[in-house]
């Protein structure tokens, strides 16, 4: 999979692609993970995270693949932050579901977030996960509060 570059679509209330970046630079665990929004569309609801493989992120110490916790941590914080994009700042989760649908390996994955809805109260989003070689290895779906917080 080729290389993302960071785009960003204009948004109204002007939060976008910098600002999702500097809430996961203010976040010890996110910073700590290296992760980093490499696009935001505030039109399609739909924000782009890349996370490294890095050395206490493996399975195991001689395989190239990813702990499902760190997984969970990258669905997680790019629905948080798909559904951040639309309201205009950080938002609590309520509940998250992930599938595992095949061992998470190579050097870094890329996690796509959509929001599908966001309402006065509550959002919700879908996230896909896809290694380094562009397969899909994991899938989430999220709610959480619509008021920054």
């Amino acid at each position: 999979m080729a290389a993302e570059t960071p785009t960003q679509s204009p948004s109204p209330n002007a939060f976008g692609l910098a600002q999702l970046q500097a809430l996961a630079d203010a976040s010890p665990f996110i910073a700590h993970c290296q992760m980093q929004v490499i696009s935001a569309d505030a039109a399609a609801g739909v924000v782009k995270m890349r996370m490294p493989l890095l050395p206490h992120m493996r399975r195991d110490a001689a395989v190239a693949q990813f702990h499902g916790g760190p997984v969970a941590s990258l669905i997680d914080t790019a629905g948080d932050f798909a559904v951040a994009l639309a309201v205009g700042g950080g938002v609590p989760t309520i509940n998250f579901r992930v599938d595992y649908l095949r061992p998470s390996s190579g050097g870094h994955l890329l996690a796509v977030a959509t929001a599908r809805r966001v309402g006065r109260t509550v959002g919700v989003a879908d996230v896909d996960v896809f290694d380094e070689q562009g397969r899909l290895t994991a899938i989430g779906r999220a709610t959480y509060s619509a008021q920054v917080g």
